[in-house]
């Protein structure tokens, strides 16, 4: 037991010069990333029931979290194929959302793409339960804040 203590207190002691001596070396809280994409055909956006929590069985628009070392431009591909079966490319970037409490399970900033599709049929996966095409003015109850992001889309594009 004084083993452990004087342990940690030289690790508690040493970590405090570090972070002094060495600010580079301080431990930060990060907030992860995510990327959605923003699908559209004929005044429809596609969008993904989530097939986990948070928000399971919520409607949302397809995507996830952005891999160590990845571009989120590649993140919003991947996820949106895995998620939908579609392979597609990126149209513009649509916005940026960071508000620390959009998400419950901590600060996740997401990046919006609107996408346009190359190829594939819309089949669910991965998270997904289900997928399908909705009319951007009866949009289902949605996860986190994405009512705000399509609202914000649909502006911007005079849909």
């Amino acid at each position: 037991m004084i083993t452990v203590l004087i342990l940690s207190n030289i690790i508690i002691v040493k970590r405090f010069y570090i972070e002094m001596l060495f600010p580079c070396f301080m431990s930060y809280k990060i907030p992860s990333i995510t990327t959605d994409g923003i699908i559209l055909k004929d005044k429809q956006i596609l969008l993904i029931k989530r097939k986990n929590e948070p928000f399971k069985g919520k409607w949302a628009l397809p995507g996830g979290f952005v891999e160590y070392g990845e571009k989120t431009e590649d993140a919003v591909i991947r996820e949106v194929s895995e998620e939908t079966g579609l392979k597609t490319k990126i149209r513009t970037l649509a916005g940026v959302y960071s508000d620390p409490n959009r998400d419950p399970r901590g600060h996740i900033i997401t990046i919006i793409y609107v996408l346009d599709i190359v190829e594939g049929n819309v089949k669910a996966g991965d998270d997904a339960s289900d997928v399908k095409f909705f009319d951007v003015h009866q949009l289902p109850a949605l996860a986190t804040d994405h009512n705000k992001i399509i609202n914000d889309v649909i502006k911007r594009f005079e849909l």
